[in-house]
């Protein structure tokens, strides 16, 4: 399934994992966002269902910061979008870890997003070192 957000340009395993990891979020926050949606019976919302979207727009960020990483012609150039890749890995997690805690049970599906998040990780820290 192509998003069109992230091209049709297989550059990496890094960005094959990166698209997977999109996925995933966006199938797990569709999930969710339906059991955090309605209102409490004070007629306030879940404030965790922010989360929810959080996973998904921090997925979606991941293609495109590798894609300007990888064709930057300059290390340090290189070594700033990569840095922002890491920034976004790690905001995933914790807002997983954070998912993981609400009531729904779509949290069930969230250890199976950070298990490709950990190997994302550690294809991050080999890309790294080739940048």
């Amino acid at each position: 399934m192509s998003n069109p957000s992230f091209g049709k340009n297989s550059h990496s395993a890094i960005y094959a994992k990166a698209l997977d990891i999109f996925t995933l979020a966006r199938n797990i926050s569709s999930y969710i966002s339906h059991d955090l949606a309605p209102l409490h019976k004070t007629g306030t919302e879940d404030p965790n269902i922010y989360f929810t979207g959080d996973i998904v727009q921090q997925s979606v960020s991941l293609g495109p910061q590798i894609l300007k990483a990888e064709s930057q012609p300059f290390s340090e150039e290189k070594h700033k979008y990569a840095a922002s890749v890491l920034r976004l890995s790690n905001l995933l997690y914790k807002n997983c870890e954070r998912l993981e805690r609400v009531n729904s049970n779509g949290k069930d599906f969230l250890p199976l997003l950070r298990k490709e998040l950990k190997k994302f990780r550690k294809l991050q820290h080999t890309w790294r070192l080739t940048l």
